[in-house]
């Protein structure tokens, strides 16, 4: 009879002890992998909403001027030069090295008309690119179309707008076709047209007033984007907002603190659930090791008919625990995410590492109930009978 054979055996003979085995490892494999896995998910998820959170990179034109504002309170500026940014000129940005790291570009023009005997802000924007600078709009009506106006909540309440309204702005017939939901910004107070209209009304053609860039996702390098984007347009000066990058690195990295301590803190009890549990069948054994000691095997024997007991458990439970964590991922996704049915592929590697896994902590913690069961004296083992 072979030492494998020899481990199979004793298994079955103790079922108890081997269920007790497989259950403190399939709990520590099975927690590691829901917490990797819907870490991951989660962490997928939010970069996928971050990367629609807004724009995190400005660009405006260079100047001198000197602009005399404090707390919203705008008192004029002193103004010796004023650059303008050319739409021709924004291609270069596309052109840039991390180009591929940019989700939206939207260029705005901004300018001063007059309605209602009311001076306002127009802004032109592309409405396409602003569903993912700006996802927080909500609009009471429609996105407008050629020639029709989107209205900040303020501005429309100040100048009386509502959806279907026609205004005349700088001798150009247009209709208000949506008004914005409060935001809370600046926003409350402009009027929105299509970046082509507002360059029409204005006499403008051609050119921005600033272009928000929103490139969030997972490992953006934010700072060489603005250097890079700052080389591509040296006439205009290139900003990041760090606290929407500073925030974004702070959820991710207590995520995965949280996720690397959980994970650490369920492998410790799965180690000690195997070691307890490995280190009493051996005591338990003292007779069966000593007649094995008495009929020539030796101490490395006996001590590998241990930690192939262990081994065969470990797989075991490297593969159920791989699939109850999917399983536990999927139920924690529906029960604490607001998108439960985000994807959760099979993923071999981490099954892999869930095997391998296993198998170190499983051997690791039945090195001592092995080593203790080799050096045992066959005398007294016998004298047990």
């Amino acid at each position: 009879m072979t030492l494998r054979q020899i481990a199979i055996r004793n298994l079955l003979r103790r079922k108890g002890k081997a269920a007790l085995i497989l259950f403190g490892l399939v709990l520590g494999i099975g927690t590691v992998i829901t917490v990797i896995t819907f870490a991951d998910a989660v962490t997928g998820d939010i970069n996928h909403k971050l990367e629609k959170y807004g724009a995190n990179i400005l660009i405006v034109p260079r100047t001198e001027s000197l602009a005399l504002s404090y707390g919203g309170i705008n008192m004029g500026g002193i103004s010796f030069e004023m650059q303008e940014l050319y739409e021709t000129d924004l291609a270069r940005v596309h052109q840039i090295k991390n180009a591929r790291n940019i989700a939206a570009m939207g260029p705005v023009v901004l300018g001063a008309v007059e309605l209602n005997a009311r001076p306002v802000m127009l802004a032109g924007v592309d409405f396409e690119a602003a569903r993912i600078l700006k996802p927080w709009w909500k609009i009471d009506g429609r996105q407008p179309a050629a020639d029709g106006l989107l209205a900040g909540a303020e501005a429309a309440r100040v100048l009386g707008l509502a959806p279907g309204d026609r205004v005349t702005l700088q001798g150009h017939a247009m209709t208000v076709q949506g008004v914005l939901d409060p935001t809370g910004s600046q926003d409350d107070h402009l009027l929105f047209t299509a970046l082509p209209s507002a360059q029409r009304v204005l006499d403008k053609s051609g050119r921005v007033s600033m272009v928000e860039v929103a490139a969030l996702c997972a490992g953006c390098p934010i700072e060489d984007m603005v250097r890079q984007i700052s080389e591509a347009l040296p006439g205009a000066k290139v900003m990041a907002i760090q606290q929407v990058v500073k925030g974004r690195m702070a959820t991710l990295m207590q995520f995965k603190k949280f996720s690397f301590g959980v994970s650490a803190i369920v492998i410790l009890i799965g180690s000690l659930v195997v070691l307890v549990t490995m280190t009493g069948s051996v005591r338990e054994r003292k007779s069966e090791i000593g007649v094995f000691r008495a009929i020539g095997f030796r101490k490395r024997h006996v001590m590998r008919i241990v930690l192939i007991e262990a081994a065969l458990i470990s797989v075991g439970a490297g593969v159920i625990g791989y699939l109850a964590g999917m399983g536990a991922t999927k139920l924690a996704l529906r029960l604490f995410t607001e998108n439960p049915s985000m994807a959760l592929p099979w993923n071999l590697p981490l099954a892999a590492g869930a095997l391998a896994l296993a198998l170190t902590v499983g051997l690791a913690a039945s090195v001592y109930p092995a080593l203790a069961a080799a050096r045992m004296d066959p005398n007294d083992a016998l004298r047990a009978l």
